[in-house]
């Protein structure tokens, strides 16, 4: 995404909509960035499901292995939650704004 300097923008329309379409990219982009981030927090649970299960079948012999896959899989759930709650109370503070 291409921030522009406040000189170089201007009220024109072809301005406007490259402006708007720049807007939307930027969008496109985090939304896309969350869709990432959430698709890691599932690979660990995931994760950390299976080498739980190994362990209790005895495929795995080192509980280090499974204490760090769940502490990740915890820290990185967390972490998910913490972000969805900072939108949300973001969102939020924008819905109250009178315009």
């Amino acid at each position: 995404m291409q921030v522009l300097p406040v000189s170089f923008l201007s009220p024109e329309p072809a301005a406007a909509r490259s402006s708007k379409q720049d807007a939307a990219a930027g969008a496109g982009d985090f939304g896309r960035a969350l869709l990432r981030a959430l698709e890691e927090v599932n690979n660990a649970q995931v994760r950390a499901d299976r080498v739980g299960l190994d362990f209790l079948t005895g495929r795995v012999q080192d509980l280090h292995q499974v204490t760090i896959a769940m502490e990740e899989a915890r820290i990185m759930m967390t972490l998910a939650v913490e972000v969805r709650n900072k939108i949300v109370e973001a969102y939020q503070e924008i819905s109250r704004m009178q315009v």
